[in-house]
């Protein structure tokens, strides 16, 4: 046997079931803290713009789409970073797509999406894929930060005011309208076409 550990159990006879039972305690409270600090340090580490344009994938396509658009330079200085459109801020959803995620890794592995032509011939579906999950929770990423109660309509189009009243009223997710506008839209059917079922 290793001597640490027969050490250990020679002393560990001599214990009380109490003193015994509060070491073990003990022992699983700090491996349990540092498993959860890690875990959520890991989380918030791969919600960083810098983690998720870490790769050139990102970097030189969608990130590259994202520069300069309405979510990055407007008059207010509010900016959204990657994980405000795409991760969710609830802790379930947040785990579960993280997990998603975790496999999408497999892409970038693989050179799935290395080059610019294999990203362009994959657009479409990744674009389906978060489209389906936009529309699955009404687009909540989108709510998160506009609010229909918060708008003034009065300073909107004629347009713009009916579609959002209609929207609000039929619980329209907002991606059915609203793509294509921080990143290139990809050829194909839309959001709006898309059946999804709940």
């Amino acid at each position: 046997m290793i001597g640490w550990y027969r050490r250990l159990r020679e002393r560990c006879a001599t214990c009380s079931r109490v003193t015994l039972g509060a070491g073990v305690l003990l022992l699983t409270l700090a491996i349990s803290f540092v498993l959860l600090t890690a875990g959520a340090y890991g989380l918030a580490w791969t919600n960083t713009e810098e983690f998720c344009i870490g790769c050139h994938e990102m970097r030189d396509n969608v990130y590259a789409e994202f520069k300069g658009t309405i979510h990055d330079k407007n008059r207010s200085g509010v900016r959204a970073t990657c994980a405000n459109c795409h991760v969710p801020h609830e802790p379930v959803a947040l785990i579960v797509r993280k997990m998603q995620a975790s496999f999408e890794v497999w892409g970038h592995i693989t050179g799935k999406i290395n080059t610019k032509e294999k990203f362009a011939k994959h657009r479409y579906e990744m674009a389906v894929k978060e489209w389906t999950r936009m529309k699955k929770n009404g687009s909540q990423e989108c709510r998160n930060c506009h609010h229909f109660d918060a708008m003034e309509p009065e300073k909107q189009t004629e347009k713009a005011r009916t579609r959002h009243a209609r929207a609000q009223a039929q619980g329209t997710p907002c991606i059915d309208c609203h793509f294509g506008i921080a990143h290139n839209e990809p050829d194909g059917p839309g959001p709006q076409e898309l059946k999804i079922a709940k």
